[in-house]
């Protein structure tokens, strides 16, 4: 095996560098040398690459973000593109790649093995939207962000006998609205999964009026196309309908952003560190996941062609627990 290379892409998450520590560091125990690609398959196509050591990945496992950056590339998704990358892999004699990222850059490390460059899928997206592993790296980190702004809200909210929608992440996915809204204690949860309607939202705040309760939390998916209007709409169900003083709370990038819980760093260093083993092993078109608390590996393509299943189990437990 020739050296290994790593990028980051797509949306940023926390706990990629905890991945890219343990990446490079047993790559370094194992004798290979790595190259680190800022700014993902753009970095890669524009030969942003730095050669990296143990003091290249100290202090790193606490930050969030990534420090190799991230971006979107476009001139990746042409065939020419994925051409020009392995020819520029050849030249820095990178012949193996690990790729943090969600389902889009599986995508294109699944091209790069098609075209003969040993890849490894690392899952890193806030969304925990990939059906093959139980946790994607970030999503715990987020979804604690999440609870600590409900916290806070909760106090305003109830100092003013308002009514607060929290619109978080997930457009497909409603893991996150769901996870933060149990733990947060959230009267009502909507998420793209259920077909949760703007009267029964409507409904559940009178019957909680009724019983002296003049607050209300709100989490909602941004992705919960079911509500008209979204936010807005919903904000507007309420006013008219039952007279409600509501506020809307977008908490976007911010659930990006923060130091890693331990829980994502500890999974962020198993799964870098089976990454690179897989690689010494000859594997290739593969991802890394955990589930029942193991480490696993999977193809690529089976990994992309899973459908993502809601816990519904878990979502009537939410229902049931916010009477």
């Amino acid at each position: 095996m020739k050296a290994i290379g790593i990028l980051t892409s797509g949306g940023d998450a926390p706990g990629m560098n905890a991945a890219i520590r343990a990446v490079v560091r047993t790559a370094i125990y194992y004798g290979y040398k790595v190259y680190g690609i800022e700014r993902g398959y753009a970095g890669l196509l524009e030969k942003d690459f730095r050669e990296m050591d143990l003091s290249s990945v100290g202090d790193i496992i606490q930050k969030g973000g990534t420090v190799l950056k991230s971006s979107r590339c476009d001139e990746f998704r042409t065939e020419e593109g994925r051409a020009k990358a392995v020819e520029i892999l050849e030249e820095f004699g990178v012949g193996s790649l690990v790729v943090i990222g969600g389902d889009g850059s599986f995508t294109g490390a699944n091209k790069l093995s098609q075209l003969g460059v040993h890849t490894i899928g690392i899952p890193g997206t806030i969304d925990n939207d990939l059906a093959y592993t139980d946790y994607t790296i970030g999503f715990d980190t987020a979804t604690n962000t999440v609870i600590d702004a409900i916290g806070k809200l909760r106090d305003t909210s109830s100092s003013h006998d308002r009514v607060n929608i929290i619109e978080v992440m997930g457009r497909r996915c409603g893991d996150l609205a769901l996870f933060a809204g149990i733990a947060g204690g959230a009267e009502s949860i909507i998420v793209p999964e259920m077909d949760t309607k703007t009267e029964d939202i409507v409904k559940k705040l009178k019957t909680t009026q009724k019983r002296g309760k003049k607050h209300s939390i709100i989490v909602l998916a941004e992705g919960a196309e079911n509500i008209e209007g979204g936010a807005l709409g919903l904000r507007s169900a309420l006013t008219i309908e039952d007279k409600a003083d509501v506020r809307i709370t977008v908490l976007g990038h911010v659930q990006r952003g923060g130091s890693p819980s331990a829980f994502d760093r500890i999974l962020a260093s198993r799964l870098g560190n089976k990454a690179v083993e897989l690689l010494i092993e000859g594997k290739s078109g593969r991802v890394v996941g955990i589930k029942d608390n193991k480490v696993i590996d999977m193809d690529i393509d089976e990994a992309l062609s899973m459908k993502k299943t809601f816990d519904d189990d878990l979502y009537e437990m939410a229902k049931i627990l916010s009477i």
